[in-house]
């Protein structure tokens, strides 16, 4: 029996400033998206979608995310599932701000048809110093009965090959990776979708903000790095069907029939210092300054205080 799951990757923009607003066109278009395509299953949501934050440049007060921030589970949270739940659609609602007691997260959840949050995931690499949201400390996968496993990334995590490797490694056939790029590196995050799908064989799922908030240009790859459908500019929904039989496939018998990456890494496992010895230890770090706008002596799992600022 095939495992085949449709998705839609929602390349959305915010009503700047009004989370309200935003939460009921986030409503609108997955009932839409639910009625005009019942055979697509999986809806994944841009990061931050659901704050209101502006466009690249807008004047957000720098207090807005923080006035936003919600528990989970709570208030955002339960709408969303009762949402799932009406429309029976698993929903990656991109990333809201979460409150932990004095510690405020970006995070990425899961919600299953039944109204369920089925995972919770911690942004791990915080774009810093832009982004100051306090990093989570646990890569997360979850199941979608009889298709397969998810794995959850959140927009900067891309660029870190360990983050996707270690999904991929818990087993994670398909890597979600909502976004909000407003940035002009958005054409270097297509290469590192392509990347970390090939190196991973896995898909990589990448909807970004789009029109006037973000650059767009979301993304969908296959395991082989192939190119699925990729947005333009402006607002529109990515749907396609992804068998991950094919990723079985492909990690049986090799990449193009050649590259079975996973076998080789377990049966011949080249030594990896920088997971042993620490990257501050490496030679690259020797005339490396310090991060622009935190204390050079600061570890970032260590700041009780982060306050999410901008997002990347």
């Amino acid at each position: 029996m095939s495992r085949i799951i449709g998705i839609v990757a929602a390349q959305v923009a915010p009503v700047e400033g009004d989370p309200e607003a935003t939460f009921a066109k986030f409503a609108r278009e997955v009932r839409t998206c639910a009625a005009v395509t019942p055979s697509l299953d999986l809806l994944v949501f841009p990061e931050y979608y659901l704050t209101g934050m502006g466009s690249y440049g807008a004047a957000t007060p720098p207090v807005h995310l923080d006035s936003v921030a919600q528990t989970i589970p709570g208030p955002l949270t339960d709408r969303i599932c009762e949402l799932a739940e009406q429309t029976g659609k698993w929903i990656i609602p991109g990333s809201i701000v979460e409150r932990a007691g004095d510690v405020l997260h970006n995070t990425a959840l899961a919600i299953s048809p039944e109204g369920e949050i089925v995972a919770r995931y911690r942004k791990l690499f915080p774009w810093m110093p832009y982004e100051t949201s306090a990093p989570g400390d646990e890569h997360v996968v979850f199941d979608i009965p009889g298709v397969g496993r998810f794995g959850l990334a959140i927009c900067y995590d891309g660029w870190v090959p360990e983050i996707m490797r270690t999904l991929a490694w818990m087993g994670a056939e398909v890597i979600l990776q909502p976004t909000y790029t407003r940035t002009s590196d958005r054409a270097q995050e297509l290469v590192l979708a392509q990347a970390n799908a090939i190196t991973n064989q896995v898909y990589v799922v990448n909807p970004n903000i789009g029109r006037l908030f973000g650059t767009g240009r979301s993304v969908v790859v296959d395991p082989e790095g192939r190119v699925l459908a990729e947005g333009g500019s402006g607002e529109e929904f990515l749907t396609l069907h992804l068998d991950l039989d094919l990723v079985s496939t492909i990690r049986e018998h090799g990449t193009a029939g050649l590259n079975a990456l996973w076998k080789q890494l377990r049966d011949a496992a080249p030594p990896f210092p920088p997971a042993v010895h620490g990257y501050a230890q490496g030679e690259v770090m020797r005339d490396l300054g310090p991060l622009p706008g935190t204390p050079a002596t600061a570890h970032p799992r260590t700041n009780p205080n982060g306050r999410p600022a901008a997002v990347g």
